[in-house]
């Protein structure tokens, strides 16, 4: 008979990872608590996400529209309701999914173009808060990658400053795999730079939106706020 691999809750993943986070902020002297956890559940049905949320996660992470409203709904309607948890979209947006971002989501993480920007803040609805926005930089200048170049960072952030149903919020990015500590702080370094500098001028800014599964500790050396992470929470995709 073969022997059943020891299985790890939802729950359990959820604090070793957030246990993993607290110690890199401790390692690189981070303050405490400072950079926030985004579980992202791309992909992993309802059941999973309120697993999560019991064990204390409060933002999740969708990239699909249709999927994550699916899920937004039937949470919302369920008999115990997830009222505090936070929606961020973190996919590439397409034009005609605005809408729907705008009205359901308190994050968008992946605004990678004006005209994107524009049609968030005209359809973000009036009873609702500023939409947070983080603008999508593509670091590796990969044509497969959303994005824009680190060099046009600037003038989106401004154009979106001046939108009144958007909050200019920080910078994310997902620079192209690297398996070495060293080159995936060097990766992260640039953006980091940036967003100090953007931060002058924009004091909204405060999030800057790097790491993930692989990559969290060079994240947080580098100056990461928001550690986006699924695979070590929830397990492989389904």
């Amino acid at each position: 008979m073969t022997q059943k691999q020891p299985h790890h809750s939802i729950a359990d993943n959820y604090q070793q990872v957030l246990a993993s986070i607290r110690s890199q902020e401790d390692r690189f002297h981070r303050p405490a608590d400072s950079v926030h956890l985004l579980t992202v559940s791309k992909t992993h049905d309802a059941d999973k996400v309120r697993q999560a949320y019991v064990a204390g996660a409060r933002d999740f992470g969708e990239n699909y529209v249709q999927e994550a409203l699916d899920k937004i709904t039937a949470l919302a309607q369920s008999p115990q309701p997830l009222n505090d948890a936070t929606w961020h979209f973190i996919g590439p947006i397409q034009s005609n999914k605005t809408r729907d971002i705008a009205g359901e989501f308190a994050w968008v993480h992946s605004v990678d173009r004006l005209k994107i920007a524009q049609r968030l803040n005209d359809q973000r609805p009036d009873n609702l808060p500023p939409l947070n926005v983080c603008v999508q930089v593509n670091l590796s200048n990969e044509d497969s990658k959303s994005g824009v170049p680190l060099d046009a960072a600037e003038s989106l952030c401004a154009s979106i400053a001046a939108m009144p149903r958007l909050q200019l919020r920080g910078l994310m990015a997902i620079p192209a795999p690297c398996a070495e500590h060293e080159q995936q702080r060097k990766a992260f370094q640039p953006l980091h730079a940036a967003f100090k500098e953007l931060q002058q001028r924009h004091p909204t800014m405060d999030t800057l939106s790097i790491g993930m599964s692989n990559d969290f500790a060079a994240a947080i050396a580098e100056g990461s706020t928001m550690i986006r992470v699924g695979t070590a929470i929830f397990g492989a995709r389904s």
